[in-house]
């Protein structure tokens, strides 16, 4: 029993290190860095009680002891991680030193206690399919998550993710509920998806609720000079283009491991492809970028990279084999260079959707900057 647990364990710590080759194996590797503290601690115990007979119990030894060795490396860089992370945060936004968080803010990046019992969200009041749109004659809706208490609040706009093909304005309603309870009305939007209404079809849906927020902001006690946007991999390519082209009243943005640039994506797509990245792409926007260049340059946040666009954090895996985290560090690079403020903060053990475990280190680590980021930006 000892020899195939201890086998068990490393065959899901294994992808800690080794990338899905396979969409199917994909949430294996999203999923293992994130609860390494608890595999962790399963393989030590194992460990602990194979060493008590090692001379019946050498091959669960060996397994354990490797399964330990891999659960252990995202703990062994979480200091330095927090440190990094600490001081370019000050760097990119010394304002946030200036705004203290609210009092039930995050104490620090990562609290043990969630890992194991989940995100504390508090009470909220919320507001089911609301209807936003009617583009071609196809309602659109969005969720809305206000404070228990009245009052008027900052707005923080969500978009899921899901290749612009799938997904659902209820994804990441942990997340929606933890900032709805620490002060802010969060609208969580749908919109139309691919191959049905490809490209530019749910940019426009985006733009139309950003509309419908601002102007019915105060009906649901919402400030509509306070709003930020918040996306998750497609979703934060499209609240990227509605940050930065066109009209907009965002005043922040938040991208997790959002893709910035579709045409380099398409001729460098990630090494393995778990979900056939070119595929994904040419759905959305109709072709490839030899057929429809102007489709993927226009669909692509990095060609609006300039010193006008609002404050941006950009949070990224750094084992992401869907959305490389090379294209985040471009787009970094040419926001900086454009004078625009911005922050990567790149999580070395993470993989893509890393935040589909609200409690798992990650998306914990995510959230703390997030929530000291939006402090700043959504202030009075």
């Amino acid at each position: 029993m000892l020899t195939l647990t201890a086998a068990a364990l490393l065959f899901l710590a294994i992808w800690i290190v080794v990338p899905a080759p396979v969409v199917w194996v994909l949430p294996l590797g999203v999923l293992a860095p994130e609860v390494s503290p608890i595999l962790l601690g399963l393989s030590g115990i194992v460990l602990l009680l194979s060493l008590r007979r090692l001379g019946t119990r050498k091959m669960a030894v060996v397994l354990a002891l490797a399964a330990t060795a891999i659960s252990a490396i995202p703990i062994s860089k979480l200091s330095a991680v927090e440190r990094e992370f600490d001081a370019a945060f000050a760097r990119a936004f010394p304002e946030a030193a200036r705004t203290p968080p609210t009092p039930d803010a995050r104490a620090r990046p990562v609290v043990w206690r969630d890992l194991l019992l989940g995100i504390q969200t508090g009470d909220v009041r919320v507001h089911r399919a609301l209807r936003y749109a009617a583009p071609d004659g196809r309602s659109l809706a969005l969720d809305v998550y206000r404070p228990a208490a009245p009052g008027t609040y900052p707005i923080l706009v969500q978009i899921y993710g899901g290749a612009w093909q799938w997904g659902n304005r209820t994804d990441n309603e942990t997340f929606a509920r933890y900032f709805a309870s620490r002060g802010y009305v969060v609208m969580a939007v749908e919109y139309r998806h691919a191959p049905a209404a490809p490209w530019p079809a749910a940019l426009a849906d985006v733009r139309a609720a950003l509309a419908f927020t601002a102007t019915n902001a105060a009906s649901y006690e919402g400030d509509p000079s306070r709003i930020a946007v918040i996306g998750r991999s497609s979703g934060a390519q499209l609240a990227l283009l509605a940050a930065y082209a066109g009209e907009s009243r965002v005043r922040a943005a938040v991208s997790y491991y959002g893709p910035s640039d579709l045409a380099t994506a398409w001729h460098e797509p990630p090494q393995p492809d778990p979900v056939s990245v070119r595929s994904v792409l040419e759905v959305f926007l109709g072709g490839t970028p030899e057929t429809v260049p102007d489709r993927y340059r226009a669909a692509s946040p990095i060609t609006y990279a300039s010193g006008s666009v609002p404050p941006t954090l950009l949070i990224h895996g750094g084992r992401d084999h869907v959305v490389p985290p090379a294209f985040a560090r471009s787009l970094q690079t040419q926001l900086r260079a454009s004078g625009a403020r911005s922050l990567l903060l790149e999580i070395p053990w993470a993989e893509h959707a890393f935040d589909f475990l609200p409690n798992g280190l990650s998306a914990q680590i995510a959230l703390y900057y997030t929530e000291r980021f939006l402090a700043a930006q959504l202030a009075r």
